[in-house]
């Protein structure tokens, strides 16, 4: 049986309380070291994959289903899967947080890489297509293919977070077909107050720890008549409090799964429709 609204409503509630009161303690620097490392981890592994072998994660699939997933991309769908990085065949422990990583893909028919890239390093109005995820975006510095990007970003799922976060993101351009695209997290602050005369920041890593980091690892290949966008996103969160696993669980995991289909769903309609 499933628990009903006002259950999971209630118990909501208590994780928003028990996070508003977490002390900057909890973002421990043990934390940060294992999320660092994971992403080492990771990255070793895109590496190696852009050097060698399939371009995009779909290709590495068995052929039945990479079959069947190039047709539901086609159709319009967004698939999407959930990854894990393990070091020597085992998971990296993350004390006091819990580390999310999915990787999903969307086709975009009739785009190109050019105007891909151009689209999505318009960082001054992405605010307009990736509403109301995204509240504010705003282009902070540009060296080349190197950006320094402001997003005001908002979360919700019966409880909603405001935050201002910080990114650098570079671009590289591998061939007149492909391109891949790096984004880091600099700077989350959690809002407090958003909207009213007295909105302010909460201190980093004083706060619910509703998303402590946020890296994201893009890939486009032009084929096939427009360019299929590849999103792999790995972020870092408080963990859950004990007791609550069970219910909660599955439920505060499904964000970051939801926020990747709305990203790749907003990026494919808002292309399409130039």
């Amino acid at each position: 049986m499933f628990p009903n609204h006002r259950s999971i409503a209630l118990l909501l509630a208590v994780i928003a309380a028990s996070g508003t009161a977490v002390s900057a303690e909890e973002f421990r620097p043990e934390t940060t070291a294992a999320f660092d490392h994971y992403v080492s981890l990771s990255e070793q592994r895109m590496s190696q994959e852009e050097n060698s072998g399939p371009f995009l994660w779909i290709d590495r699939l068995p052929q039945a289903q990479r079959d069947a997933d190039y047709k539901r991309l086609k159709a319009g769908e967004v698939i999407t899967e959930r990854l894990q990085t393990l070091d020597h065949g085992i998971p990296v422990p993350v004390p006091h947080g819990l580390i999310h990583h999915w990787i999903g893909t969307a086709f975009i028919p009739g785009a190109t890489l050019a105007r891909t890239l151009a689209f999505l390093q318009d960082y001054d109005h992405q605010y307009n297509f990736y509403a109301p995820d995204v509240q504010g975006s705003k282009l902070v510095q540009r060296d080349g293919d190197h950006f320094k990007v402001f997003l005001r970003l908002q979360k919700k799922k019966i409880i909603t977070v405001i935050l201002n976060t910080d990114y650098d993101v570079t671009y590289t351009v591998l061939g007149p077909d492909r391109a891949i695209s790096d984004s880091r997290s600099t700077r989350i602050a959690e809002v407090e107050n958003p909207g009213k005369v007295d909105e302010s920041e909460k201190p980093v890593g004083n706060d619910s720890g509703f998303l402590w980091r946020l890296n994201s690892y893009w890939r486009f290949l032009q084929k096939d008549g427009g360019v299929y966008v590849e999103l792999e996103a790995i972020s870092l969160t408080r963990d859950i409090p004990t007791g609550l696993n069970w219910l909660v669980g599955p439920f505060v995991t499904s964000i970051p799964q939801e926020s990747l289909v709305f990203t790749l769903t907003r990026t494919r309609d808002a292309i399409a429709g130039k």
